[in-house]
This record gives C-alpha cells, structure tokens and sequence, in this order.
C-alpha cells in the first residue's frame, strides 16, 4: 500500500487513512463505481489498480496481500474471478476518475472513481488501423519519388502513341 503523503491527510491520521482508503477500495470492487471528493479518488486509484495488479497474478501470496487490504472475502474472491479476469487483457489504467458537479453544502470537488471495463480490443484494433493507413501513405510519398523518372518514360510514350494514332 502506497504510504501516506507528508502534508495534509485526508483524516486525522495515517491509520485512519489506510482504513478509509481500504474501505473505498472494497466499495469499488464491490459496486464497479463510486462517487467521492476528488481528493479521496486521486489517492485511491493507485492502491486499487496495485490490488488489480496483484489479483491478475492469482497466486497466493497475491491474494493473502490482498486481504491485508480488504477484509471482505467475497469483495476479494470477486477481485480474483470477475475484475481480474476482465483486466487481464489491459497493461494499467484499470480505474477511470469522473469529475462532477462540485457537492451542495460545502461545493467539495466531488468525482466518480469506476473501474474500466471496456475490451482493450477494440482499441488495439483501431490503433493498429491508424498504423496501416500511416504506413500506406508513408509509402505512397516514397514510390512517387523512386517512380518518377517511369512514370515521365510512360507519359512520353502514350503522348507519342496518340501523336502516332493523330498522323494516321
């Protein structure tokens, strides 16, 4: 678990912020999305993709780390089964963060933290599209350079047939 900052904490202590932020991270895993302070998401996000990280691993040494953090059981068995096995496929950035209109009352900057469960598929796809078509134009400003002096030599010689075809 990342350790507390120097400076303002989110509670009163170090220890009071570990148990908010492990509270959090096992409503997160629970329920897929939450709305917090920004403040609260920003220091959220590493601790739960560092979870998701270990639950991708699925051994267990991964797991008792886990249930250092969360002390739920079914929120653990449902990290190690369903989140990881959705995010097998994805390299990092397992949470989004949302910001939203600021809270009535005390106008804190309020944001929604959910975990990303889109296919990274689809954007690989894409990815690799805008890959071809780069490379295609790429090679189409190379061959007219290494082909002009034949394309000139085909220019001159349909000129010459249609000039041929004319004094007929």
């Amino acid at each position: 678990m990342p350790t507390p900052k120097k400076g303002p904490h989110l509670a009163s202590s170090p220890a009071h912020e570990r148990l908010m932020l492990a509270n959090m991270s096992t409503s997160l895993f629970q329920h897929g999305r939450i709305t917090t302070t920004l403040p609260k998401a920003k220091r959220l996000r590493p601790l739960a993709e560092r979870l998701i990280t270990f639950a991708k691993r699925g051994d267990l040494h991964s797991r008792r780390r886990v249930m250092r953090v969360i002390r739920n059981k079914s929120v653990v068995h449902r990290l190690f089964t369903e989140i990881a096995q959705q995010m097998e496929q994805r390299e990092g950035g397992y949470t989004r963060i949302v910001k939203i209109a600021p809270r009535h009352g005390d106008a804190a900057p309020q944001a929604i933290i959910e975990l990303v469960t889109e296919p990274v598929s689809a954007k690989q796809a894409v990815v690799k599209e805008a890959q071809a078509a780069a490379k295609v134009a790429s090679d189409a400003e190379t061959k007219p350079a290494e082909t002009a002096p034949q394309a000139v030599e085909a220019e001159a010689a349909a000129t010459k047939k249609d000039d041929e075809k004319q004094a007929e």
